[in-house]
């Protein structure tokens, strides 16, 4: 592992040498200081160097003294009584030995095996004892996990990932281990918001959030590609141009190290943190506590003995913006402004402050609005008459907002998958609850104890030792691979009529919070979202399927209704995503949910009896169909019903998409 350390630290680009990001640049290091603050997630568009900058910081990171042999990297001034490879110094003293920083990497396809261990199956084989095998937990343990595109991750992985980082420890209790070791390390993540959000509770369990863009001044951008090139050209001496830079920061980092314990938090400044967060109305006191660690961390950085109103504004910039998310859709974000006069309130001296800029809109005024603590709307406050009226009757054409959002109920897919891990439909996979055993299908894969030490008895005879009983010896042949059961994420593709017909009696603000309501679902259960649209004379993928029902959010928010309603043409676009979306992911099954009122006013009946042929066809096997009823006229025409006919599909109403007024479903249809 030093070996693997040793060559990121050789190669990779240096710290010194990245161009801009500053506020990332002080995230990462405040942690380099003070480890205590939790860890950094970096989020940002691709090709914003990311992975760059992360892997440079391993170099500023002093070496750490080892127990010599110890894969848990036990510090010898204070070994781990509890560490799998102890005791350590009990028969003599211990002679530390130097080590580079351990940068570990977690990929996206990682197993649980892998990130806490696991049993060491060559240990079984061979020696016929239970041994443990280190995971990445062990191998970061006093240096760097960086997990790219964390919002990938399963969120069993994530939670196991946060857990560890939250305690220091990682406990492992799987196929007859028992195990617990030290897991203190530096956690950074990165991920590319287009992909998807983190859970808001799993964004709060990361210290600080950095958002990270590309410059868009063509002399810094130009130089950013300068010394790329350069770097290509001939790494070993681009790394030697910056190497007095790269040691005055490890320099730097060191000194604030051994100044962090000496710094001083006043009351007044500890209650102003306090009230700061407060004021954001952040949940629980995690955002109190890291707010706090980083500003003791800044004043350290800088060289302070005490907590300035400085470092409390910088802190609470880079430890508050992600746990401000109250929706699921909510972009994470700080107002600045809101920033500057809630330091200005909790402050015990309060100046005349920074000048607070324009001055906020009166309430009375029908222009302007009312504002909550911070600057914030406040949703419980009336609106002015003329936005009232704008949001209740908007223009024939013009997008209406979506109603308010509520519990919908699980609409699954009929049978067992085996997509990617997610909430939705059952799945056999990697994760859940273990159902039987079979032969292995792939390596590496979750070994079945039991199933394969009857294997191996069932083989028998074996010999025996020194007039012994037999020994029971597995072979490769009797290794058994855990079958489980859990639940897999779909891709849910939404097809809305935004035709004339579906805008009249404001339907379509009802129609739209039901499809919101659905997207809060799809978020919540990892699934992958798309979404057609058909008006006029055609259809449209308004939003290819993707990660980010955020993106998803926003198109259904913005969409227009009026014309003709193409049912045939959305139907037959929904079917080419959908087989698209099957060569591309052949392990992802599809729910495809068709929002409509039934009528046809663009198209022929064949064209319709073409387009659900195509969605019942072979090439679509095993793709299951929602048609949500919008029907509302008081003498029904029962048009949506003859549609899910022709589909195979279930009819919902609105009312029914509701969990708390769902009815149940006939057996072997979507549940």
């Amino acid at each position: 592992m030093a070996t693997t350390a040793g060559r990121y630290q050789q190669s990779a680009y240096p710290f010194a040498g990245i161009v801009g990001m500053a506020d990332l640049k002080l995230a990462l290091l405040l942690n380099a200081v003070s480890p205590a603050i939790g860890g950094v997630l970096v989020r940002g568009e691709k090709g914003t160097a990311k992975s760059t900058m992360v892997r440079g910081l391993a170099a500023l990171l002093p070496p750490v003294p080892v127990v010599p042999g110890c894969p848990y990297s036990c510090d010898p001034a204070a070994p781990d009584p509890a560490c799998p490879a102890g005791p350590h110094g009990e028969t003599s003293p211990l002679t530390p030995e130097l080590r580079p920083v351990t940068l570990a990497e977690l990929p996206v396809g990682a197993t649980e095996d892998r990130l806490t261990g696991s049993l060491d199956i060559e240990r079984v084989l061979t020696a016929g004892t239970t041994a443990f095998q280190p995971g990445l937990l062990a191998a970061a343990h006093r240096g760097v996990l960086y997990v790219d595109e964390v919002n990938l991750l399963h969120d069993h992985l994530v939670d196991l990932l946060l857990d560890a980082a939250a305690l220091g420890v990682n406990y492992v209790e799987r196929e007859g281990v028992s195990v617990r070791h030290a897991s203190r390390f530096l956690l950074v993540g990165t991920m590319n918001p287009e992909e998807g959000e983190l859970r808001p509770q799993l964004l709060d369990r990361f210290g600080l959030t950095v958002q990270v863009t590309a410059s868009h001044d063509p002399a810094e951008r130009a130089e950013v590609v300068r010394r790329r090139l350069a770097f290509e050209a001939d790494p070993a001496a681009f790394i030697t141009r910056f190497s007095a830079d790269t040691e005055t920061l490890a320099g730097q980092v060191a000194a604030a190290r051994d100044r962090l314990p000496g710094v001083d938090l006043p009351d007044a400044a500890l209650r102003q943190i306090c009230a700061v967060c407060g004021a954001f109305g952040v949940d629980g006191m995690r955002a109190d506590l890291v707010t706090a660690r980083t500003a003791v961390a800044l004043a350290a950085w800088h060289g302070r003995d005490t907590v300035t109103e400085e470092d409390i504004r910088t802190a609470a910039r880079l430890a508050l913006p992600h746990r401000r998310r109250r929706d699921p859709f909510d972009a994470p974000g700080l107002d600045e402004q809101a920033l500057d006069e809630a330091l200005r309130e909790a402050s015990p001296d309060p100046g005349p402050g920074p000048d607070p800029g324009p001055e906020p809109p009166d309430p009375d005024d029908p222009d302007g609005g009312p504002s909550g603590p911070g600057g914030l709307p406040d949703a419980s406050a009336p609106q002015p008459p003329q936005q009232s009226r704008q949001a209740a009757d908007p223009p024939p054409s013009a997008p209406v907002p979506p109603a308010a959002p509520f519990r919908a109920r699980l609409l699954s897919v009929p049978g067992v998958g085996e997509g990617a891990p997610g909430r939705r439909s059952a799945a056999r996979g990697p994760f859940g609850r273990t159902v039987g055993a079979r032969l292995p299908h792939d390596r590496p894969f979750a070994l079945h104890l039991p199933a394969t030490v009857r294997a191996a008895a069932l083989r028998g005879p074996h010999a025996a030792v020194s007039g012994t009983a037999p020994i029971l010896r597995p072979t490769p042949a009797d290794l058994r691979e855990a079958v489980r059961e859990g639940r897999e994420g779909n891709l849910v593709l939404f097809a809305v009529d935004a035709s004339g017909s579906m805008a009249a009696r404001q339907r379509m603000r009802t129609v739209k919070g039901a499809v919101l309501s659905l997207l809060l679902d799809a978020y919540q259960r990892r699934d992958k979202v798309g979404l057609v649209t058909f008006r006029g004379t055609g259809a449209e993928l308004t939003l290819p399927p993707t990660s980010s029902v955020e993106a998803a959010a926003r198109r259904l928010a913005s969409l227009a209704t009026g014309g003709r309603t193409p049912l045939a043409a959305g139907l037959a676009r929904a079917a080419r995503v959908l087989a698209a979306e099957r060569l591309r992911d052949p392990r992802r099954r599809a729910l495809l949910v068709v929002v409509t009122d039934g009528r046809a006013t663009s198209g022929s009946d064949a064209d319709l009896a073409r387009a659900a042929a195509l969605l019942r066809g072979p090439g679509l096997a095993g793709t299951a169909s929602v048609v949500v009823d919008c029907e509302a006229s008081v003498l029904r025409l029962g048009l949506a019903e003859r549609l899910a006919v022709q589909l195979g599909a279930t009819l919902l109403g609105l009312d029914e998409l509701e969990a708390g007024l769902a009815r149940h479903l006939a057996r072997g249809r979507v549940a």
